[in-house]
């Protein structure tokens, strides 16, 4: 019996009639509802100071939130095999949002002189040390010259 089950729904899987009985993708349902969604998020974005930096750290629990209500809808409106759907709600709330978190900022000043700083004290001083030390290796009494 279970074997001539699966062997059913093999065969309607492959020639295409498992098709027919899946409902096809609510469009006008996922796009009100995840539009709901949006505005949740929307109004939370708009206290985290998002034109100015990058707002992740901060908003990784209310974008994960959202992630959560677009997929719920889109498996509520047949819509989840449609990925074009979700990723076009993504792309939107990236391009809006987080664009800020890809540029790379330099330091400041401050924090660039104290990191180069030492590295060129070192390569000035090296041959001046090594001069001095080799000089004074030779004029001392006793000792064995380079």
């Amino acid at each position: 019996m279970v074997l001539t089950a699966f062997f059913l729904a093999l065969i309607f899987i492959r020639t295409g009639v498992a098709l027919k009985f899946v409902p096809s993708c609510d469009q006008h349902m996922f796009d009100s509802n995840v539009d709901i969604c949006l505005s949740d998020f929307n109004r939370s974005m708009e206290t985290r100071g998002y034109r100015d930096r990058c707002p992740w750290p901060g908003s990784k629990r209310v974008y994960n939130k959202l992630k959560g209500c677009v997929d719920d809808w889109a498996k509520a409106s047949w819509c989840r095999g449609c990925g074009s759907l979700v990723d076009k709600v993504f792309l939107e709330v990236h391009h809006t949002y987080f664009w800020h978190c890809g540029q790379v900022q330099d330091p400041p000043l401050f924090t660039l002189i104290m990191l180069i700083a030492p590295v060129i004290i070192a390569t000035l001083a090296l041959p001046i040390v090594c001069f001095k030390l080799v000089t004074w290796s030779t004029e001392m009494p006793g000792t064995l010259g380079l």
